[in-house]
């Protein structure tokens, strides 16, 4: 980042006689630099792809057969809901089925006999019919003792948690005995090894340009740790309580020791456009608007100079317009100035 500063002077200057004496203010020289400013911030490894893991029915935690940090194979079970009734309904759906197999086995046989009778002369047209409609009807509740049993493997199968790929436990949200809803998240997993670092930064940060892609990282507990990555995602959400930004960095090669939740310290530089720099204690309102009090070298006079202010820091604001380089500018005892008076230089305090 671009930052200007203004360099302290003490001057002491022949002071003419006027009738009121010249006034000792504080005052410093304007100077602009061009700087780049360091950042830090404070954040968390996360995973870069994350799943959350929810049953799709509700019900009671039977079994959980993973932990924090265990690494899962596609399709292994990570836990089960209590299935007893589910596996009940099965029971009475593979039960429904059998009876529905056995009605229209009877009633195709049936069809069957009516048809050989009817060509001999033996039964008449409307019982054959009567054979064809309970075939059909047979048919029917054999296709709904089906879909029957379908819904029920269905819901015990619902109640047991695969993993949908390979992936690493991240968190979980449950315990035995422990009843939870539909969709409601129990587990979260990571996928593949891919690593990012999320920051929390003040918004005020990101105002102007956004820093620099490059970020240097280190652990919070080991500052021997040391990684880099580069900025992949700046998030439009401002949290309204916290006044941050989410900023996500993607790790171009994280060592070993870093793992999912660490805490990690980053560090990043911004340009600022060029400005400069004063103490906050320099600033006067007007009706136009913010000013600082100049001095002229010669006459030792002060008059009012209009600024433009770039931004506001602790203590300090920077100027992008109205100063010029080289022009001192009162930086304490501004109270008693009026436009014209004389005044002396004397050492600002810090």
């Amino acid at each position: 980042m671009l930052l200007v500063r203004a360099t302290c002077i003490t001057l002491f200057l022949a002071v003419p006689a006027y009738a009121d004496g010249p006034l000792a203010v504080a005052a410093v020289v304007a100077q602009t630099r061009a700087e780049n400013r360091i950042e830090v911030m404070v954040g968390e490894i996360v995973a870069r792809e994350t799943l959350s893991m929810s049953f799709p029915t509700g019900g009671r935690i039977a079994t959980v057969d993973f932990e924090v940090g265990d690494k899962v194979a596609s399709g292994a079970v990570l836990a089960r809901i209590q299935s007893v009734q589910q596996e009940q309904a099965l029971r009475g759906a593979q039960a429904g089925v059998a009876t529905a197999q056995a009605d229209y086995r009877q009633a195709a046989e049936d069809l069957d006999r009516q048809e050989n009778l009817l060509e001999r002369g033996a039964t008449t047209r409307i019982s054959r019919d009567t054979a064809e409609d309970a075939l059909r009807i047979a048919q029917g509740r054999l296709s709904q003792a089906e879909a029957d049993l379908n819904r029920a493997n269905q819901a015990v199968e619902d109640t047991v948690l695969l993993a949908a790929s390979d992936a690493t436990v991240t968190a979980r949200a449950i315990e035995v005995g422990q009843v939870v809803g539909a969709a409601q998240t129990v587990l979260e997993l990571a996928l593949g090894d891919r690593l990012d670092a999320l920051f929390d930064v003040p918004e005020v940060m990101l105002t102007g340009d956004i820093p620099s892609s490059l970020v240097s990282m280190s652990l919070l507990d080991d500052d021997t740790v040391g990684f880099s990555g580069t900025v992949r995602r700046v998030s439009p959400l401002v949290d309204a309580r916290t006044g941050t930004v989410k900023l996500t960095v993607g790790i171009d090669d994280p060592p070993d020791t870093v793992t999912y939740g660490a805490a990690v310290r980053g560090t990043a530089q911004r340009p600022e456009q060029p400005g400069v720099t004063l103490p906050y204690t320099a600033m006067t309102a007007t009706a136009d608007g913010p000013a600082v009090w100049i001095i002229d070298p010669e006459t030792r006079q002060v008059a009012l100079q209009g600024v433009t202010i770039a931004r506001y820091e602790t203590g300090r604001v920077t100027v992008s317009d109205g100063i010029d380089d080289g022009t001192l500018i009162v930086t304490q005892g501004a109270q008693l100035l009026y436009p014209g008076r004389v005044v002396t230089i004397v050492e600002a305090t810090p």
